[in-house]
């Protein structure tokens, strides 16, 4: 039997996919084998998915997996939990919102300003798996900072005896705000006897985000908790290379493909939720009117965008009540052709609902020189590609028919126009091309080039 060179697992919230690929000689990866199963986490035992899907892979290709260098990711056990604590929402907490979600975490709360009980209270009930502490230019404003850092280090010291059924706390925390306070923070949770990684301040200056450093940080941590899902510390001994948040994967992706192609906005349309990417410093004729900076790369996760977990929550969303009764047609793997009926069609709510929602909002603001326009949000309308991926996007008919419905130009969201290339990732490889980007970033954008190349022909 051939063998494949290069492995890929996904363990998702529903679907469990292992893609097979080869080198090629002058650069980039062909895809050559590829299987799916139903992800096996509600079992106790991911890798029970894992199995069979590298079964279903041998059988659909006559290939064998065995040897291959492998590389994990992952968005299963619900991700990576996390509250998100800086000074001003629009600045400091919004930035460390940005770059936890990038990097593939779950925000669960955002908070602004001194924390109080009330919200000390919250974080216990949530029970992130991480928090992450911002807050403040360099150099600049340092009470409020610290007394979050003295009431989180206060909360995981006073519940360090307690039993978790008694609301014990005690996770990581990431430091990423003002540089003058790293020593006093790093201090006061050690004494706590809290685990504390501090990265560069992700608002370090006015108008300037510096997300990279976090994201790095976070993607980290997630690896370091995801190992303890059930099944999961089996698969950790199977890569040298770490697990991956699927999220921060398929974002690194969009990165190497807007660097190939131009700029991109991605939707991945999953059991659970619908996670759009975009890659784009948006166009000239609005980036004035933007009155917050927006990362170049950015993602945003819809939690209750899901085809499959999440489903009654997009037909409420959409309001049609009609379609709640075709939701005995739902099934996390359509096979007749009502239930891809139904799939498609909440695959074409989701992708509407998460692009307004991603995209800037165009608003009117009455000053004492009369009427002005502003921006707040990512703006898309420079976005040259946009692609589908996800297992259940790229499954569905006229999945392509789903996206261009989106790309309606300049109104009241800054939505990519109808000259947008729509690009559907038919194979569903491109989480798996964002996790084999941190070893082959050069052989991943060479796989893009050809990809890119394809579709042009063929047009």
């Amino acid at each position: 039997m051939r063998r494949i060179e290069i492995l890929t697992l996904e363990v998702g919230s529903t679907i469990t996919k292992a893609n097979g690929f080869v080198r090629r000689a002058g650069g980039g990866f062909d895809h050559v084998a590829q299987g799916f199963a139903p992800t096996s986490a509600g079992e106790g035992d991911v890798g029970i998915g894992v199995d069979a899907a590298l079964a279903d892979l041998a059988a659909t290709s006559g290939l064998d997996p065995a040897g291959a260098e492998t590389f994990v990711n992952s968005s299963a056990a619900g991700g990576l939990r996390m509250t998100v604590h800086g000074l001003t929402l629009s600045m400091t907490a919004r930035a460390a919102r940005e770059a936890a979600l990038g990097a593939g975490g779950i925000v669960k709360m955002v908070t602004a300003g001194e924390l109080d009980d009330f919200e000390l209270d919250e974080i216990r009930q949530i029970r992130p798996n991480l928090i992450l502490l911002a807050g403040g230019v360099d150099y600049g404003e340092k009470g409020i900072v610290l007394r979050n850092a003295e009431r989180l280090a206060g909360l995981a010291k006073l519940s360090a005896a307690a039993t978790l059924a008694q609301g014990g706390f005690s996770v990581p925390v990431l430091y990423a705000g003002n540089a003058a306070l790293r020593k006093p923070v790093e201090e006061l949770f050690r004494a706590a006897g809290v685990e504390l990684h501090v990265a560069e301040n992700v608002f370090p200056d006015v108008d300037v985000l510096n997300v990279e450093p976090l994201r790095r940080l976070v993607q980290e941590a997630f690896n370091r908790h995801i190992v303890h899902a059930p099944g999961m510390a089996r698969l950790a001994t199977l890569t040298r290379h770490g697990i991956l948040p699927t999220p921060g994967a398929v974002l690194r992706a969009a990165e190497l493909f807007a660097e190939v192609a131009g700029d991109c906005l991605v939707f991945d349309v999953g059991g659970a939720t619908t996670d759009v990417h975009s890659v784009t410093e948006g166009g000239a004729e609005w980036h004035s009117r933007l009155v917050e900076p927006e990362p170049r790369a950015k993602r945003t996760v819809e939690g209750d965008l899901g085809v499959y977990v999440n489903a009654r929550h997009v037909v409420e969303l959409s309001g049609e009540q009609m379609a709640e009764s075709h939701l005995d047609d739902l099934a996390a793997l359509p096979a007749t052709e009502r239930e891809k009926a139904l799939t498609r069609w909440l695959c074409e709510k989701a992708v509407a609902i998460g692009a307004r929602r991603h995209a800037g909002v165009v608003s009117d603001i009455y000053t004492p020189t009369g009427r002005r326009q502003v921006v707040k949000g990512k703006d898309l309308t420079a976005v040259k590609w946009v692609v589908a991926t996800g297992g259940a996007l790229t499954k569905v008919e006229r999945a392509a028919e789903c996206l261009r419905a989106v790309c309606t130009g300049a109104g009241k969201h800054l939505l990519p126009d109808s000259s947008a290339t729509i690009l559907v990732d038919a194979e569903y490889r491109f989480s798996a091309l964002g996790t084999l980007a941190h070893a082959y970033p050069d052989d991943v954008r060479a796989t893009f080039r050809q990809w890119i190349d394809a579709q042009s022909a063929s047009a």
